[in-house]
């Protein structure tokens, strides 16, 4: 069986990592890791290391772009790579809401579609404590 099939499926075991995963699928943008950190409310340590657990399944590929590094789920062409991330996309969109308006919140802070707020920034804790 292929390893990095597996590899992936114990990825999205996790339930943070399944929650990056099903934003990156909704959203249909590429994120960052001060993004993640602030959509997630995890460290930096832990989100980083998530990002990298799915890029290193091949659930997401990663480019680099001035100071951040852009993760985007990878496109995927064999069925089973089809399937599993189909499974993820079908999952209760209300299970993700809040994340999802965190997520959309954060992108839109972006100038150009280009990240350039760090985590945890004023402007970011100022809009949250103007939602939530």
């Amino acid at each position: 069986m292929n390893e990095q099939y597996i590899d992936a499926l114990k990825a999205l075991a996790e339930p943070h990592r399944l929650r990056l995963f099903w934003l990156l699928i909704h959203v249909d943008q590429c994120i960052t890791l001060a993004e993640a950190m602030d959509v997630t409310g995890d460290t930096q340590y832990n989100a980083s290391r998530n990002l990298k657990i799915l890029y290193k399944a091949g659930l997401l590929t990663q480019e680099k772009r001035g100071k951040w590094v852009y993760y985007r789920l990878a496109s995927q062409e064999h069925p089973q790579w089809v399937f599993l991330v189909d499974s993820v996309r079908a999952l209760p969109a209300a299970d993700f809401a809040e994340v999802t308006s965190r997520c959309r919140q954060r992108l839109a802070m972006r100038k150009n579609n280009e990240c350039v707020v760090g985590p945890n920034s004023d402007d970011w804790l100022a809009m949250l404590s103007n939602t939530f």
